[in-house]
């Protein structure tokens, strides 16, 4: 299978971009969006000046146990910038959200628990709920984390999008909004000592 084929039968239908929307942003956007490939994953991220965003990781279930997702997340985190991403909230009936949430606990980030993100699949019609995670060498605010997410929703996310899907996406402020209450950590069940020890097979 090439990258898109991967990436597409790991990662549900209304959270993939379509492979148009993702070679035209490895060409027009080369610049700040970044493919790294391997036989055994794929890592699509954005790197903006100020921070990083990862738009999809993917690592085979082969390699598991031999902590190239951690690797991943290392070489990002030598850029010494804060790094962003999207989870889906926690579904104990699927294992696979609860292995990442674990992962990335591990990796030290952070629930952004004051950014409400609710993003229309153009794809599917629907609604998703997703969550903010972040890591930051500087202990970022999350107003920081917030205004990185809009940035990457704007000139990401939502590029070209009429050419692309036909339509265009939901606007920001009704997509990402800054709540002044926080919201439960998603998180907070995996910051245990028994977390740290989590096998490298989580991701």
């Amino acid at each position: 299978m090439n990258w898109y084929e991967k990436l597409n039968e790991y990662f549900p239908v209304e959270e993939m971009k379509s492979k148009e929307h993702m070679d035209a942003l490895l060409t027009d956007k080369k610049s700040v969006y970044k493919k790294d490939e391997g036989p055994h994953h794929v890592l699509m991220y954005v790197e903006f000046e100020k921070f990083i965003f990862v738009d999809y990781l993917f690592v085979s279930t082969q390699s598991r146990g031999m902590g190239l997702g951690s690797k991943l997340l290392t070489m990002l985190k030598s850029k010494n910038k804060p790094i962003l991403l999207e989870v889906e909230p926690v579904d104990y009936e699927d294992t696979d959200t609860a292995k990442r949430l674990k992962f990335y606990s591990r990796e030290n980030f952070t629930h952004a628990q004051r950014i409400g993100y609710n993003r229309r699949s153009l794809a599917t019609g629907e609604n998703t709920v997703l969550e903010i995670l972040y890591w930051s060498p500087t202990d970022s605010g999350e107003e920081e984390i917030y205004n990185a997410m809009t940035q990457t929703y704007d000139e990401i996310h939502t590029y070209k999008d009429e050419i692309f899907y036909g339509k265009k996406y939901d606007p920001t402020d009704k997509v990402l909004i800054f709540h002044t209450k926080g919201k439960r950590d998603i998180l907070q069940p995996f910051d245990t000592p028994e977390s740290s020890r989590v096998n490298e097979s989580e991701i």
